[in-house]
């Protein structure tokens, strides 16, 4: 006679992953297959953080203008800030390559038309006509990678280290990227930044798009069973507050830039802007690699309010620094409150949006910081100008302190929903099985 007994086999409902007691940065660098996405994601991100400065040096150059220098690359800036979004909803729905091979074509000859533009003295209106392709054809491989860690390592509590290690990543980039093109530009010739960043990109973005096995399932199949109906990312509530949020952050990049330049200046010593801004990006490195390598046990909701109210706090001494030492010692404290806020939120978006429209929530996200940070550079500049020295420090505390009301009032938008998820009375994980 039959009998029933429970089995040891596991229901497609159990998590994919068993959570480790302590998520780190050997454990993620050894998940199978990150490392065929991460080299050649790397590289393609060079360009992104190059991309500005190279504009500002070569059309400066060609121009004499840091004016008209300024104003190429701020369209460039906002013009990817708004195209992001759109490429990241494609790349949801049709697929990470189908979006990165004519999107670096595009990209790579947008730059070099620009490049030509820049050097054969064309007018202003040229040069802004092809700074708009070349800004919404930049790839959004910081993204795409996060998506490929969400194909990897699904519910698993590593995810919180991922965003960490891109948060460094990114941070990485933005440092590495721009000293690299400073030294093309002033070492072999003001196009080389621009023509080395169109190169970087083509080559770049196409090795990380011959990665077909890591990324998402075109139309965000669920472990490989269902086809998870897209839903535009913004139209997540919680994806919206996290838009506003990330705007302040930007506001801190672009204000801090602007504002570090002109207090140097203002002391006779312009050479001590590297020093300062380099001590802030190293506060959001280290921070981050911390953030990661903790497994925490608070909901990311109350992290991002608390890390939220300190980067608001910390940003909102700026203005009255008026020492080297003391600046230094703020920006180190508001760069250790960047990164805290940033790998919260990526994480957020994880549990916020279905599968089908991660890509583009990413994008969302890190077009607002370029927003902002665009925003913020133009405004600080105004202040700097019209008002007191480090009056554009002002930028960064306003940005900050707006965008915390917003966390603040709306923090419940990022409860994260219930989906998926079927229960049935009398059944357990465990599948029954008929044995003699």
């Amino acid at each position: 006679m039959a009998s029933t007994v429970t089995s040891s086999k596991t229901s497609p409902e159990e998590p994919r992953h068993t959570a480790p007691s302590r998520p780190g940065y050997g454990q993620l660098l050894r998940t199978r297959g990150a490392w065929t996405f991460l080299l050649p994601g790397f590289a393609a991100r060079q360009p992104f953080a190059m991309l500005t400065i190279s504009i500002v040096l070569l059309v400066q150059h060609t121009t004499g203008s840091y004016g008209v220098a300024g104003a190429a690359a701020a369209v460039t800036g906002v013009s990817m800030a708004l195209f992001a979004p759109y490429s990241g909803r494609l790349a949801d729905r049709y697929g990470q390559r189908a979006v990165l091979l004519p999107g670096v074509l595009v990209h790579t000859l947008s730059g070099l038309t620009l490049t030509v533009l820049a050097l054969s003295d064309a007018p202003l209106w040229a040069l802004f006509a092809a700074a708009v392709p070349t800004g919404a054809s930049v790839p959004q491989i910081g993204p795409m990678v996060r998506s490929r860690w969400g194909v990897k390592l699904g519910g698993s509590p590593l995810m919180s280290t991922a965003a960490a290690f891109e948060s460094v990543t990114d941070e990485l980039t933005f440092v590495l990227g721009p000293l690299v093109a400073t030294a093309l530009c002033t070492g072999v010739g003001p196009a080389a930044g621009l023509v080395t960043e169109s190169a970087l990109t083509l080559v770049g973005g196409l090795l990380f798009a011959a990665q077909k096995g890591t990324q998402p399932r075109v139309g965000g199949a669920d472990g490989g069973h269902a086809r998870v109906e897209h839903v535009p990312a913004l139209r997540v509530p919680g994806v919206r507050v996290l838009a506003v949020i990330f705007l302040g952050i930007g506001s801190v990049f672009g204000g801090m830039q602007v504002s570090l330049a002109a207090f140097t200046e203002s002391i006779g010593e312009p050479g001590m802007n590297g020093v300062l801004y380099g001590v802030f990006a190293a506060g959001n490195m280290l921070s981050g690699l911390t953030c990661g390598a903790i497994a925490w046990k608070v909901a990311p909701q109350r992290r991002l309010l608390v890390g939220y109210t300190a980067l608001a706090l910390t940003a909102s001494g700026l203005w009255a620094a008026h020492s080297v030492l003391v600046l230094a010692g703020l920006g180190l404290l508001v760069g250790m409150c960047i990164a805290p806020a940033l790998v919260t939120g990526y994480t957020l978006v994880d549990d916020l949006v279905p599968a089908g429209a991660r890509t583009e929530a990413f994008t969302w996200l890190t077009g607002a910081v370029a927003l902002g940070q665009a925003a913020a550079v133009t405004v600080a500049g105004q202040l700097e100008d019209r008002l007191w020295g480090g009056a554009g420090f002002l930028v960064p505390m306003g940005g900050t302190v707006l965008a915390l009301a917003v966390l603040v009032a709306l923090r419940s938008r990022l409860a994260t929903p219930v989906r998926g998820r079927t229960v049935a009375r009398g059944v357990g994980h465990r599948v029954p099985a008929t044995v003699d």
